[in-house]
């Protein structure tokens, strides 16, 4: 039976699994570089669903796959989260005609969900999540899984996931050189094995040990009387989830305990993060790495920053087109602001915007014409994602970094219609090279090039270039290569832990070229660079 309860419950069961595997996910970046972050967009866009289910009152199927639908486009993040969102969003059309599921409707949903996913990615690739979702269909759709009962046919569609999952490495060369299978796919293999456990009640596989990921905060906006947004899992035997949620309702508001007998998600608004911890340790094990602690007053702040962002652009005269872009680092961001950016968006790696908030942004502006630059490739299909979901002409510039979009920028005109602010900025970054240098966070060979934890990595036009111990190393490799290449001006936008920029201009000088040596502030990268 397809109602609100039982989607209810089978979303936070997929929640709650794929929460468990996000750290193994996030490790399954194949660059060596801080952008591992698969799992928590799947995470993210799986919670804004299980959150708006919360909400729903829907009373009949179509509603009800209304709102999951909604809530999967607006909450996508990252192009994991976004290909989740369309596969979730194709299913729900099919269930939101049924009033219950069996292994007809099972193949048919599947196979909705893989087609929407592979139509909304402009270059499909396989060997990532689209193959993944591909096989599952192709494995709902046999004649012997079709006439089984639809736990069983699940089964088989989880372990054809897993199979594909294994495969990936066969199908991508980049792949199968780190080492590594495909984090997407293998994400949304956890997800429906989530809900094959709410299903069956079987104990879920152990996860893997995880010793590499970045460490994210938690975002929260809900008003609280509460300072703190505390997030923790508790694993043990023999869970009793009412008895530890009585426990913790003293404590604070906003609590929502989810989970099983085996496992439990706690989430509570406190003045005491400590206390809550205390009672989650006193029936189980909390794992510190899963422990999430957020200053929601700060976190208030910088929504009331958003906000009054917002309202600025909004009250701005009125022009034909406006740009908004994305981009990290309050120097970038100031940047972009002084080029011609209406709305500039905090995001990009390890840190993407919702589909949702970059339609808040688009919709902000006023003007009937906007120009996005998501300077990511991890947010393109999101803000593509946002341009769908306007009522305005929106045109997504797909930029690929920060320094690209800058270059965009520059040659941005509030004053020129729309078709023509396109074509110039795009012809501004046709020839563009764009350097990258990051500190390695794992060691990894890619592109045949080897980098070991902790050393400099060079990335060029998005393959890694060279390595070394010392980053005034590959900053050279990176300029000789530009020199070479007979380019002229060089755009170096310095982020955290970067040399003085006088270092960077002589470098830059003595290869013959002009050197533009700003202040980014951006975290991960000492160094952005573009040259023309």
């Amino acid at each position: 039976m397809i109602d609100l309860g039982t989607v209810r419950r089978l979303a936070t069961a997929a929640l709650a699994n794929i929460e468990r595997h996000r750290r193994r996910v996030n490790a399954l970046n194949v660059y060596p570089v801080p952008d591992g972050d698969t799992g928590t967009n799947l995470e993210k866009t799986m919670q804004g669903i299980v959150a708006e289910l919360e909400r729903s009152t829907a009373s009949t199927t179509p509603q009800l796959a209304a709102d999951v639908q909604r809530a999967a486009t607006m909450e996508a993040k990252g192009n994991s989260g976004v290909i989740l969102s369309t596969i979730v969003r194709g299913m729900a059309r099919v269930l939101g005609e049924r009033e219950r599921v069996d292994g007809e409707v099972l193949a048919e949903a599947l196979r909705a969900g893989a087609t929407s996913a592979y139509q909304a990615v402009k270059l499909p690739v396989e060997g990532t999540m689209l193959t993944v979702v591909r096989e599952m269909a192709e494995e709902a759709e046999l004649p012997e899984v079709r006439s089984l009962p639809v736990v069983d046919g699940l089964a088989r569609v989880v372990a054809r996931g897993d199979d594909a999952v294994s495969r990936t490495p066969e199908l991508l060369d980049k792949l199968r050189e780190a080492g590594v299978v495909d984090a997407g796919g293998a994400g949304l293999v956890e997800l429906v094995r989530g809900v094959l456990h709410a299903l069956t009640g079987e104990p879920l596989p152990e996860v893997p040990d995880v010793t590499e990921e970045l460490t994210e905060e938690s975002i929260h906006h809900e008003e609280s009387e509460y300072r703190f947004c505390t997030v923790f899992v508790v694993e043990g035997e023999g869970l009793d989830l009412d008895s530890l949620r009585a426990r913790l309702e003293p404590l604070g508001d906003s609590l929502l305990v989810t989970g099983d007998a085996s496992i439990a998600k706690v989430h509570v608004h406190t003045d005491e993060p400590d206390g809550a911890l205390a009672i989650g340790r006193a029936v189980g094990v909390v794992d510190a790495a899963r422990v999430e602690i957020g200053d929601m007053r700060s976190q208030a702040s910088e929504r009331e920053q958003w906000l009054a962002q917002l309202h600025a652009a909004a009250q701005a005269p009125p022009t034909d087109v406006a740009l908004v872009a994305v981009a990290q680092g309050g120097g970038n961001r100031e940047l972009l602001r002084s080029v011609g950016a209406a709305i500039v968006i905090e995001g990009g790696q390890t840190m993407n915007p919702s589909v949702g908030q970059l339609l808040e942004g688009v919709t902000a502006v006023n003007a009937d014409h906007v120009i996005v630059l998501p300077n990511n490739p991890n947010v393109r299909l999101a803000a593509e994602n946002a341009a769908n979901e306007s009522t305005k002409d929106v045109r997504v510039i797909a930029t690929a970094s920060v320094p690209e979009g800058i270059v965009a920028a520059f040659a941005f005109d509030r004053e020129t219609d729309v078709d023509a602010n396109e074509a110039a900025m795009r012809r501004a970054i046709e020839d563009l090279s764009v350097g990258e240098i990051v500190r390695a966070s794992r060691d990894a060979t890619v592109d045949r090039v080897t980098a070991a934890e902790g050393e400099f990595l060079a990335m060029l036009d998005g393959r890694a270039f060279a390595a070394d111990a010392d980053l005034w190393v590959v900053l050279d490799a990176l300029l000789d290569r530009f020199a070479a290449d007979g380019r002229s001006l060089v755009l170096a936008l310095r982020g955290e832990d970067a040399p003085a920029g006088e270092e960077i201009e002589a470098r830059i000088e003595e290869r013959g070229l002009e050197p533009d040596v700003k202040w980014g502030g951006q975290p991960h990268y000492p160094l952005l660079l573009s040259a023309e």
